[in-house]
């Protein structure tokens, strides 16, 4: 049985080695009538938590670092994120919603990009400790009174219809 909907919530397209492939698949499985939607984040300059973090990366380690962190928002334009269903689909929308990044504390955020996700092999111990150093300064006008932080991390959610 086809699925009436596709539906992927962990954006996990901007990854793939070729996103138009992966919704040409998902194409392939679903109704004449069914319908896709894909979330994914929206461009780093929406992100103001993220720009600021990429700009320290990139900083204290270079261009290669701050690639792998910004990876994740390689599908952030509206228009490009719609032109990868021009084909199988009758009609795509693009709208952006807005969310908020939330960690407990600024270590925790650090931890979180840098030990729990896409610069664990990058990033040494002693880089790890000058980047906790320069992040309370260099990122602190993301941290509240009570040690949290928190930032505007807006998602892009298209739904294409066949």
């Amino acid at each position: 049985m086809r699925p009436s909907i596709v539906w992927s919530a962990s954006l996990p397209l901007m990854f793939f080695v070729d996103p138009r492939a992966a919704i040409g698949e998902m194409s392939r499985v679903l109704r004449p009538e069914g319908k896709v939607a894909i979330a994914t984040w929206a461009a780093l300059e929406r992100t103001p938590g993220y720009a600021a973090m990429v700009e320290l990366i990139r900083g204290l380690f270079g261009p290669t670092h701050a690639e792998a962190l910004i990876a994740p928002y390689s599908m952030g334009s509206p228009h490009e994120l719609e032109a990868l269903f021009d084909v199988d689909f009758g009609s795509v929308t693009v709208e952006e919603r807005i969310g908020l990044a939330r960690f407990s504390s600024l270590k925790d955020w650090i931890h979180t990009d840098v030990r729990g996700w896409t610069l664990s092999d990058m990033i040494d111990d002693q880089q790890y400790q000058q980047l906790l150093r320069h992040a309370s300064t260099e990122l602190s006008e993301f941290v509240m009174d009570d040690g949290r932080v928190e930032f505007a991390a807006p998602a892009l959610i298209a739904v294409a219809r066949r």
